[in-house]
Formats: structure tokens, sequence, C-alpha cells
């Protein structure tokens, strides 16, 4: 019987812009008819950034609140995931949408350069974003972009400042994350099965380095993440049309190695989430 896996689409992000492919969706109203054709297309994890007017990125609960509407009309059962990170703004802003009460939220466990700028996650924030998810009963993604990160989350759960359970988040490539080396994935999954054996995974490559990683992910037995902000190519020479496209794309790599798109229910049955009603 073939393996289900969870699709997650990463459908905006805080950096691609409509001139770098005018597909990324950037008003609230783009990104609930994006959802719903990465949905029908076999993601079932939507994370999620938003933008003000100026294409920056935002904390603005209202957009937030508007796009989760949308996907719950649209996507029935899909689950939502909401980016508490970013280079911008005050690390503070980043609990403005967490009385929206998703069902999941992703944070980065520590601070890192990144071009341009830090991707600043101090200890007292990451702190009350911990309390905060505990407290409100909201799953986290944990996402990490050094093997540091791993272990922070180790001691966060031990403080009590995270639930016992986690979903990680592995990203591979680009000049902030770890390299896309197979060997660096192995390492990080032994890891995470010594230290967190009840926990799900999933990775992701940034840029060309998408398919590869996915491929590697499978092989592993985790979970995959698509979609234009960790890529905004089809190929080296084309744009991706569509998050929706990408998603496909995703399906069809998972075919490649007996697996197939998880549905509604094994996703929130793998990811310790309730059943939809």
């Amino acid at each position: 019987m073939s393996r289900p896996v969870v699709v997650c689409c990463a459908i905006t992000g805080s950096r691609p812009r409509k001139a770098d492919n005018p597909a990324v969706p950037v008003a609230p109203a783009e990104q609930v008819e994006s959802a719903q054709d990465a949905f029908e297309s076999g993601a079932t994890l939507l994370h999620l950034h938003v933008r003000d007017d100026n294409e920056n990125p935002s904390f603005d609960p209202d957009r937030f609140a508007t796009v989760m509407e949308g996907v719950a009309r649209y996507c029935p059962g899909m689950v939502v995931e909401l980016s508490t990170g970013g280079v911008d703004g005050d690390p503070s802003q980043r609990l403005a949408m967490l009385p929206l009460r998703p069902e999941m939220v992703a944070l980065a466990p520590g601070s890192f350069n990144m071009p341009g700028g830090v991707y600043l996650n101090p200890p007292d924030v990451v702190h009350e974003l911990g309390q905060a998810v505990v407290r409100m009963g909201i799953k986290p993604t944990l996402e990490l972009f050094d093997l540091s990160m791993l272990y922070a989350t180790a001691a966060l759960i031990g403080q009590g400042l995270l639930p016992e359970r986690p979903h990680f988040h592995i990203v591979l490539g680009g000049q902030a994350a770890l390299p896309a080396r197979r060997q660096v994935l192995d390492f990080m999954v032994a890891e995470i099965r010594d230290l967190f054996p009840d926990a799900s995974w999933m990775a992701s490559g940034l840029g060309s380095h998408q398919d590869l990683v996915m491929d590697w992910a499978l092989s592993l037995g985790g979970h995959i993440r698509t979609g234009l902000e960790d890529n905004i190519r089809l190929t080296r020479h084309a744009l991706a049309e569509s998050n929706g496209q990408l998603v496909r794309r995703a399906v069809a790599r998972c075919m490649d190695y007996g697996c197939r798109p998880a549905n509604v229910a094994e996703t929130r049955r793998m990811l310790g989430l309730p059943e939809h009603s």
C-alpha cells in the first residue's frame, strides 16, 4: 500500500515579488485563489505569509484572518500554518496573529544571518512564542536552518516552552540555510528520530534544490514542501506558472517513490491535529 505524504505549499513567502514572478500571490484574494489551486492539486498543508499593499512582509492579523477565512471556505480541512518569521520588522510583532488561534504556526528557535539582514529570533521572543503556542494549543513547526536549532528545540521542550511532539521543517540550500547535501539531511533526520521519536518532519530545498531535496525526503520517509516562496521557477529557463503547478510536480514525484499525497484526514492524523468537522 502506498505511503501517504503530506504536501505543504508555501504560496507567498516574505521575499519573492511580482517583479520576480507575476504568479506570486500577494493580495489576500489572490492568496485564497492560489491556496485553492494548491489544495485541489494535492496540498493539504498551507504555509502562509501575508504582505501589505506594497508587497512588503506584514504581520497584520486582519490580512491573516481574511486568508484563513477564505481557505476554510474553499479548501475544507486544509491545515493552515502561519509564519512568525522574517528578516524585517519588530520581532514582537510576530505574536500579533496568534489570537486568531491557527492550527499551526512556524517558528525558528534561533537567529542566523541572511543576505541583506539578520533573521532575528531573540530568546525572549522565542520563549514568548513557545509559551503562547503551549497555552493556546497550537501545533508548532520548528524551522531548522542550522543544526544548533535542533538542540535548542530539545532544550525548549525540556523547559516546557514547546509541546513534546513538534513538527520539523528542515531547510536546505540557499545562502542562509543548511547546505543541500544528502549527508546533512541524513544526519538531521537521524537526530530527529533519536531525540524526538514521535515527531513528524518535512524537508524543503530552496531554488534549484527543490526537486532534489524532495527526492531525498521521500526516500527517507518524510514529508515535502513546495511553493513559490521557496522556488519561483519550474526549470532553469522557465518561471513557474502557479503554486498549483509546483504542487502537481511534487505529487508526481511522490508517485515516483511509491507514495501518494495524503488526504485531509491522513494529514491531520500524522500531524497530531483534530479531525476536520
